[in-house]
C-alpha cells in the first residue's frame, strides 16, 4: 500500500481580478492580504483560505456582503 501524498491547494483565482471597498476580490472571494500571502501559506493556511473565500461568495451572493 502506497502512502497517500497530500495534494497541493488549487488557488481559488478565477481570472476576475478586482478588488471591492474592503479590499475582497470579487472573483475569487480572497482579502488583499490573503492574495498576497498565498504563495508562502502553508497547506492549511491555504485550505483555511479557501473556506472563507467560499464564505465570502456565498454571502455576497445571498445579497449580505458582512
Amino acid at each position: 500500500m502506497q502512502p497517500s501524498v497530500l495534494q497541493p491547494v488549487a488557488s481559488p483565482c478565477v481570472q476576475v481580478c478586482k478588488l471591492d471597498a474592503r479590499d475582497i476580490c470579487i472573483g475569487c472571494g480572497r482579502s488583499l492580504r490573503e492574495i498576497a500571502a498565498w504563495s508562502s501559506s502553508s497547506r492549511e493556511d491555504k485550505l483555511r483560505i479557501v473556506e472563507h473565500a467560499r464564505q465570502r461568495r456565498a454571502r455576497l451572493a445571498s445579497g449580505n456582503p458582512t
